[in-house]
């Protein structure tokens, strides 16, 4: 039995790669079908080598994480492409995203696009915006202009070890950013296709690339969140600086709503914490303890 990592998924093939570089086009057994198992791209597998570099996928080892849009395994860092502007910037879009980025243990990256649209006075402002992510702290990017080489080589170093996904809203350029960091893609897409016979577009597949020692998914991910999945009680544990501040609150398992001696309402007060980042997350826990129950589940 051989171990190795699902770089593509197409068309009921999984190219399997090995520590030593080795690829195998496999298929999985019968009984994933059966136990309602899909193996996805970043999986951690075991197979078992059949006629030379072709093979049958017998497990898929315990996963970290996994998500839907792309459909991927085992995530270390999410680049969420974020506009400044066209569309407007959003802090409630950003921090529901963190959270969600919190919930599945993902590493956030926060890059600035559309960045060279700013007048002066609104680029200040989103300086003082990066500063405050970057304070929680977030690995924050605000480019000088949208895709300059200082801001994609530092987004290249981050990238060390790691498996990555890029995210964002729509318009806010995560294809352009995924082709500025693996311009060879549309290469790839089309070798890889023209191997298995298929037309470029007529199969949705999902890729890793190698991109500075570390992985990427070929396909840019989630960018709409509707409800995120978790007791309003457990939502603060998800904004690291609240988390931080909540020690020195004076009651165990404060919500930082109504309390008296709430540390997190007072370095709000300070300025220690965002006020956006408070007032979001007011309009989220609202929401959360609203909500109707799902009972479908």
């Amino acid at each position: 039995m051989t171990k190795g990592k699902i770089y593509q998924s197409l068309a009921g093939f999984y190219d399997v790669h090995t520590a030593d570089d080795k690829v195998y086009r496999t298929r999985a057994r019968g009984n994933f079908r059966k136990r309602k198992i899909t193996p996805l791209v970043g999986d951690d597998v075991e197979f078992q080598i059949e006629d030379g570099d072709k093979g049958y996928i017998l497990e898929i080892l315990p996963r970290k994480n996994s998500l839907v849009r792309p459909p991927i395994a085992n995530i270390d860092q999410a680049i969420v492409t974020t506009a400044a502007t066209q569309p407007e910037f959003s802090s409630n879009l950003l921090d529901r995203q963190l959270i969600a980025l919190e919930i599945s243990q993902i590493q956030p990256i926060i890059y600035f696009t559309k960045t060279d649209l700013l007048s002066e006075s609104k680029r200040q402002v989103f300086a003082t915006i990066a500063a405050d992510y970057a304070r929680i702290p977030y690995e924050v990017i605000l480019p000088e202009s949208a895709f300059s080489d200082e801001a994609l080589n530092r987004l290249r170093k981050l990238f060390s070890k790691k498996e990555n996904v890029i995210m964002g809203q729509t318009g806010a350029g995560k294809s352009t950013l995924l082709n500025h960091l693996a311009p060879d893609l549309d290469l790839k897409t089309g070798e890889i296709s023209a191997a298995l016979n298929r037309g470029k577009h007529t199969t949705r597949r999902v890729a890793l690339l190698n991109v500075n020692d570390g992985l990427i998914a070929d396909t840019p991910g989630f960018s709409s969140y509707d409800t995120l999945d978790i007791d309003f009680r457990e939502l603060a544990g998800y904004f690291p600086e609240f988390k931080r501040a909540s020690s020195k609150c004076r009651f165990r398992g404060c919500m930082h709503v109504n309390e008296p001696d709430c540390e997190v309402k007072r370095q709000v007060e300070s300025g220690q914490i965002m006020k956006s980042r408070y007032e979001n997350y007011l309009q989220l826990y609202t929401d959360i303890k609203n909500r109707k129950p799902n009972y479908k589940k």
